[in-house]
């Protein structure tokens, strides 16, 4: 493996994130498994508000976390209201997961942005690396591949989460667990390359830093934050294009699915490729910085984001 992709699956000690166990994602998946199908998604809806003022009221670090980011976000301390709408999106993006992958795609109003160039990327024959974040819902994201012909998506990530995630939506529909690449073993890299040499994409979550990992300071929502350079360090070795992604859950039964482009490493060198990782990544997360001020509900990190990394490896 070459040196500059260590950062994609040696990530040292644990981050605020890692450690602190996510009830909520994973809880709520099996409760929502059980019920949903059962209930059909108006009527198991009403169970979410439920779920939601629970998560409101006894969830003090996620509150203060979701304070301090929606006042970043709105400009403005946030009300209890706006704190509510954001744990409710969270809830109702996890209850939708169990009707997209069980492909009932006829209950949702999806609409899709910049999808073609991505089309056109691997029409060519070569993938893509698709970077989104912990904002909005991956499973609408991952509904596209298996609605569309001509876009295959793979999803690469924390090998933990990935062991999580495999399972649960095996219990929930076995045929729509995702082609998942864990980032905690040797071969990702080899893996990666293979899917994008087949003309497929790969998905990486890349707004949270895993350790003592590399991280680039940028400036985000007005204060210093960090981001992990593996991802993108990853797509300049691989020399492929870089589009973020995200798919943003707008109320009701409606999705926004977005796609642009931020990078192009197609024709980078290894002479240029340092600073032109730095360009990308700052990119990356003003297009991300755009998404939480347009659709700020949607943003599920509820953790200090802000903090500085352990080891404060930046660059």
């Amino acid at each position: 493996m070459k040196p500059d992709a260590a950062n994609l699956v040696d990530h040292g000690k644990a981050a605020e994130w890692v450690t602190h166990r996510e009830r909520g994602s994973l809880w709520l998946l099996k409760v929502m498994a059980f019920l949903s199908l059962r209930l059909g998604r108006t009527s198991s809806r009403v169970i979410l508000y439920g779920i939601a003022v629970y998560f409101f009221l006894f969830g003090p670090g996620a509150r203060r976390h979701s304070r301090d980011y929606l006042r970043r976000a709105l400009g403005r301390a946030a009300t209890p209201r706006d704190r509510f709408l954001q744990i409710l999106n969270f809830a109702s993006t996890i209850h939708d997961r169990v009707y997209l992958m069980n492909e009932q795609f006829d209950k949702f109003d999806i609409s899709i942005e910049g999808e073609a160039a991505v089309l056109a990327q691997t029409s060519m024959g070569r993938g893509a690396l698709l970077l989104g974040a912990h904002m909005g819902s991956f499973a609408v994201m991952h509904s596209l591949s298996r609605r569309r012909t001509g876009l295959s998506v793979s999803m690469a990530m924390y090998e933990e989460n990935a062991r999580k995630i495999s399972g649960i939506l095996a219990a929930v529909n076995p045929p729509s667990v995702p082609d998942i690449i864990s980032l905690g073993r040797l071969d990702a890299m080899l893996r990666i390359a293979e899917r994008l040499e087949r003309g497929g994409c790969v998905g990486v979550l890349a707004d949270r830093t895993l350790g003592e990992e590399a991280a680039q300071a940028v400036t985000f929502l007005g204060e210093r934050a960090y981001l992990p350079t593996g991802p993108m360090r990853a797509a300049a070795i691989l020399r492929c294009p870089v589009f973020f992604m995200v798919g943003l859950y707008r109320g009701g039964n409606h999705y926004h699915v977005a796609f642009e482009r931020v990078a192009d490493f197609s024709a980078t060198d290894a002479g240029s490729r340092r600073p032109a990782v730095r360009a990308a990544i700052e990119r990356y997360a003003a297009v991300l910085e755009q998404c939480c001020r347009s659709n700020p509900y949607n943003w599920f990190n509820f953790f200090d984001f802000w903090r500085v990394p352990a080891g404060n490896r930046s660059e």
